[in-house]
C-alpha cells in the first residue's frame, strides 16, 4: 500500500486528523496525571508478631522461624528476611519480580492465609501476627503541625480536624499521623499503703478492667415503647477513678482508689516516634494520592481547602512542609518543559539552517504534531507526566525527525529534478516507508530491555520505553501520511528547472565526497583510526562515574544519626536538639525536620524509611539550592564526629530510582552468634582501613544490657508466687501495666498502672518492690523471693 497516495487522495481527511492530533494532544496534556517519580510497585510485605517478654533469641526460634517456614510455602516468594527483637518478630517477604501491581492483591491474600494457618502453632503469649502490605504507600504530602504554645493533645485535635476535612479533597486517598502522642490515665499505687490496707494489685487491675467496659443490659417493654437499659457505673473523668471503690482483705471494708493511689492524666511513655520541625515539637500529617491521581491538582485543592479552614484553626498553629510533592512536581515539569521547548527550538533551528526555510518548517511542524499526538496515547496507557516520561521525549527528539527528514529530502530532490510534487511524494513514500518502519522498530527495541524488565528498575523506567514506542511509531505514521501532504502543499519547484541538474552538486556535498574518497583509498588507516578511537573510549570509560540512576536535584538531604543500640529515645531526642541547633545555623539551610525513633513516612517512592529504633534519629534538611549540599557534607560529618564521638553520623542524598540500604552490603550467616559478631567486626575493620566507605555498621549493632532478677524457687513456691506474678510486679513497678481503656468521645485512652516516679527512676528499688502473696494474704518485698 502506498500510504502517500491514500493521504493525498484524502487530503482533507488527513488535515482533519492532523488537527485532531494537535488540539487533542493539547487537551490530553492538561488531563494527564502528574507525579514526581514514576509509579512502581514495592513488592514487600512485613509480618509483625508480638511476643511480650521473650528474648530476641526466643523470638527467633519460637516465632520468626515458624513464620518463615509458613511463608516459604508461597510459590510467588522471591526471598524472605526476618529480624527478631526483644518481644517482637518482623518478617519481610519479597515477591518475585514478574508479579505486578494487578497480581499483588491476590498474592497478599494468599500470604495472609499462610500466616493465619500458623497462628495455632505459635507459643502461648505470641501473636496475633499482622501482615502489613501497605509498605509501599507514598505520602506525597508530609506536613508538620506545630505551635509553641500548644500541647500534643491540642495539636492532635487540630490534626484530627484536618484529617476529617482533607479526606474529602479530590484525589486524596488516605491521611495518617506520624509522631503523635497518645494520652493515658496513670494509676500510681502506694505499695506501703496497699500492704497496710490489704489491697492486692490484682484487685486494682480487675476493677479498672471491668469498670469501663461496654455492657449490654438489654431492653424492656414500657407501655408502647421498647426502651434500652443503660446502667451507670462507667468512668467519665479522672475524679471518677479516684472514687473507684476497692475491697480490702476484710470483705466488709470499702476503700477508695484515691486513698491508695495517685491518679493523673498524661502521655503514654515511652514515646516510640518523635517529630520536630525547626526546633518545635510537631505532629506529622501524611496525605497520599489515589492511584493515577494528579498530585498537582491535589496539592492545589488541599491548599484551597486549607485557606477555607483557617477560620477554624486556633491562633498560633503553624503548618510546615516536610515534603510537598505537588510543588516539586510543578517545578520538575516546568523544568522539563523548558528543556523540551529548548530541544524543539534547537532541532528546528538546525533544520532551517541546513534544509532551508520551507523544509525546516515542515519537519518542525511534523515534530510538533508528533509530540502533541504522543500526549493523546499516554493517558489510555496510564503514563503520567513525570521525570522519566518527559525525559523520554527529550531523548527521542533527535529520532522523531529522522523519518520526516528522509521523506522531505527525497521529495525536495525530485522536485528540483523537475518531477511533480505529488508524484515525487508518492514515489518517495513507496520506496522508503518499509525501510523507515524497520529502522523505527530497531530504535524502539533498543529501549525494550529497560522497559520490559520485570525488576524495580524496569518498572521505574517503563515510561521511557512506552513514550519512545508511542512517539517513534507516531513519527513514522506522520512521515508517510501528513508529511507528503505538507510537501505537496508548500514545497515549490525552483524557478529555473533543469533536468540535468545535480541535487547533490553543491559545495558541501563536494567536500563530503572528497573526504569519503580519501577514507576509502586509505581504508586500512581509516579502520585503524576508528579502532584506536574505540579503544581510547573503552579506556576512558573507567574515569566516568558509574551509576544507573543519578543523585536527585531535590534541595533536601538526609542526615542519619545512630546512637549506641539500646539508647533511650529521650536521650536520643536530647542529643537531636543539639544537632538541630547546629544545622539551623548553617548557611543556606531553610528548615530542619527531625524524626526520632525511626524513619519518616515514605514521602517519596524512592525513599526507604528506617525501621523503628529508639537509638536512631533522621534529620531532613531543606536548603536554598541543591548545589549547596556538596559543600555542606564533609564539614557537617566532621563536626558531628567530633561533637558526638559515640554516634555514627552520615549524610545521604536523595536518589532517583528504586533501591534500599547501602551501596555495598555483605551478609554473613551461620549458627554461632559470637562468631558472626567476630566476622562482622573483621569486615568493618577492613572497610574502615580501606578508607573509601562511610557509615559502616552491621544490622545487629551493639549488644545491650539486660537486668536479670533471679527467682528463688523454694521461697517463691512457699509464698505461692509464680514467674508471671513476678513479671507483673516488675512491669507495674517500672514501665507500667496496661489495664483497660478510658473512653473519651472518639478516643480510647489506655489505663496504665505503675509505680510512682521516684521508684521508677531508681533501678535499685527493684528489691523493694511489693508483690502480693496469696499464701500469706498480704504484700511482701520482692527480694524475699
Amino acid at each position: 500500500m502506498n500510504f502517500a497516495d491514500v493521504a493525498l487522495r484524502n487530503r482533507t481527511t488527513t488535515l482533519v486528523l492532523t488537527a485532531v492530533l494537535i488540539f487533542g494532544g493539547i487537551s490530553s496534556y492538561g488531563g494527564l496525571s502528574r507525579l514526581e517519580d514514576p509509579e512502581f510497585t514495592i513488592k514487600d510485605a512485613v509480618i509483625v508478631t508480638p511476643y511480650p517478654g521473650a528474648t530476641a533469641a526466643e523470638v527467633e526460634e519460637e516465632v520468626s522461624d515458624r513464620i518463615e517456614t509458613a511463608v516459604q510455602q508461597l510459590p510467588q516468594l522471591k526471598e524472605i528476611e526476618s529480624t527478631s527483637y526483644r518481644g517482637r518478630s518482623e518478617v519481610k517477604a519479597t515477591i518475585k519480580d514478574q508479579y505486578g501491581r494487578d497480581a499483588l492483591p491476590q498474592v497478599w491474600d494468599e500470604l495472609r492465609r499462610k500466616v493465619n494457618d500458623i497462628q495455632g502453632k505459635l507459643p502461648p503469649g505470641a501473636g496475633p501476627s499482622i501482615v502489613n502490605d501497605d509498605f509501599g504507600d507514598v505520602w506525597g504530602v508530609f506536613l508538620a503541625i506545630y505551635g509553641s504554645e500548644y500541647s500534643y493533645a491540642e495539636l492532635r485535635e487540630v490534626a484530627k480536624l484536618l484529617r476529617k476535612e482533607l479526606l474529602l479533597v479530590t484525589d486524596v486517598a488516605k491521611i495518617d499521623f506520624w509522631g503523635d502522642r497518645t494520652e493515658a490515665i496513670y494509676v500510681e499505687p502506694n505499695r506501703d499503703r496497699m500492704s497496710q490496707l490489704g489491697i492486692s494489685p490484682d484487685v486494682i487491675l480487675s476493677e479498672l478492667k471491668a469498670k469501663n467496659l461496654v455492657a449490654d443490659a438489654g431492653r424492656v417493654d414500657v407501655g408502647p415503647d421498647f426502651i434500652a437499659i443503660e446502667p451507670t457505673g462507667t468512668i467519665s473523668s479522672v475524679e471518677d477513678f479516684e472514687r473507684l471503690l476497692l475491697s480490702g482483705s476484710d470483705s466488709n471494708r470499702q476503700i477508695f482508689l484515691g486513698d491508695v493511689a495517685d491518679v493523673r492524666r498524661g502521655y503514654l511513655e515511652p514515646r516510640t516516634k518523635v517529630l520536630r520541625y525547626d526546633g518545635s515539637p510537631a505532629i506529622g500529617l501524611g496525605i497520599s494520592t489515589t492511584s493515577g491521581g494528579n498530585v498537582v491538582q491535589m496539592g492545589e485543592a488541599l491548599q484551597k481547602r486549607w485557606f477555607e479552614l483557617l477560620g477554624q484553626m486556633p491562633l498560633g498553629i503553624e503548618v510546615g512542609a516536610v515534603s510537598l510533592q505537588s510543588e516539586a512536581v510543578s517545578v520538575a515539569i516546568d523544568s522539563f518543559l523548558t528543556s523540551l521547548i529548548q530541544a524543539v527550538v534547537i532541532v528546528v533551528g538546525v533544520l532551517l539552517l541546513f534544509m532551508g526555510l520551507r523544509s525546516g518548517l515542515i519537519i518542525g511542524a511534523i515534530l510538533g504534531i508528533t509530540i502533541s499526538g504522543t500526549f493523546i496515547f499516554m493517558g489510555p496507557w496510564n503514563v503520567a507526566l513525570e521525570r522519566i516520561s518527559l525525559g523520554a521525549l527529550i531523548i527521542a527528539m533527535g529520532m522523531l525527525v529522522d523519518n520526516a527528514i528522509v521523506v522531505v529530502d527525497g521529495v525536495l530532490v525530485r522536485i528540483e529534478k523537475g518531477m511533480d510534487a505529488s508524484d515525487a511524494a508518492r514515489e518517495v513514500v513507496a520506496q522508503t516507508s518499509m525501510p523507515l518502519l524497520g529502522a523505527t522498530a530497531v530504535a524502539v527495541m533498543a529501549f525494550g530491555a529497560i522497559g520490559l524488565s520485570d525488576d524495580g528498575t524496569g518498572e521505574y523506567c517503563r515510561s521511557l520505553f512506552q513514550v519512545v514506542l508511542i512517539s517513534l511509531s507516531l513519527s513514522w505514521v506522520t512521515a508517510v501520511t501528513v508529511t507528503p501532504v505538507l510537501c505537496v502543499m508548500f514545497l515549490k519547484p525552483p524557478k529555473e528547472k533543469s533536468d540535468a541538474g545535480d541535487a547533490y552538486g553543491g559545495r558541501f556535498y563536494s567536500l563530503y565526497r572528497g573526504l569519503l574518497g580519501v577514507t576509502i583509498r586509505r581504508r586500512y588507516a581509516t579502520v585503524a583510526g576508528v579502532a584506536g578511537a574505540f579503544a581510547l573510549a573503552l579506556w576512558s570509560f573507567q574515569f566516568v562515574n558509574q551509576s544507573f540512576f543519578p543523585d536527585s536535584t531535590r534541595p533536601q538531604f538526609m542526615l542519619d544519626f545512630w546512637l549506641p543500640e539500646g539508647t533511650d529515645i529521650e536521650t536520643s531526642v536530647t542529643q537531636a536538639v543539639e544537632v538541630e541547633e547546629y544545622l539551623m545555623g548553617l548557611e543556606g539551610v531553610r528548615h530542619v525536620s527531625t524524626c526520632a525513633g525511626g524513619g519518616a513516612m515514605r514521602f517519596l517512592l524512592t525513599y526507604d524509611p528506617a525501621k523503628t529504633n529508639s537509638a536512631y534519629v533522621q534529620f531532613l534538611v531543606d536548603v536554598d539550592d541543591y548545589r549547596l549540599i556538596a559543600d555542606l557534607v564533609d564539614p557537617l560529618e566532621a563536626h558531628l564526629g567530633d561533637a558526638f564521638p559515640d554516634a555514627l553520623s552520615s549524610v545521604r542524598l536523595f536518589r532517583l530510582g528504586p533501591g534500599d540500604g547501602g551501596k555495598l552490603q555483605t551478609q554473613i550467616s551461620g549458627p554461632d552468634t559470637h562468631e558472626l559478631r567476630r566476622l562482622a567486626s573483621e569486615a568493618e575493620t577492613i572497610l574502615h582501613e580501606d578508607g573509601g566507605a562511610k557509615s559502616i555498621r552491621n544490622d545487629w549493632r551493639q549488644q545491650v544490657m539486660v537486668l536479670r532478677p533471679v527467682l528463688a524457687e523454694a521461697e517463691a513456691n512457699a509464698a505461692g508466687i509464680q514467674l508471671p506474678d513476678v513479671a507483673s510486679a516488675l512491669r507495674s513497678g517500672f514501665e507500667g501495666e496496661h489495664s483497660g481503656v478510658f473512653r473519651e468521645h472518639d478516643e480510647l485512652l489506655p489505663i496504665v498502672v505503675r509505680a510512682p516516679e521516684h521508684e521508677r527512676r531508681d533501678v535499685s528499688s527493684v528489691n523493694s518492690l511489693q508483690i502480693w502473696s496469696d499464701a500469706v494474704g498480704k504484700m511482701m518485698p520482692l527480694r524475699q523471693v
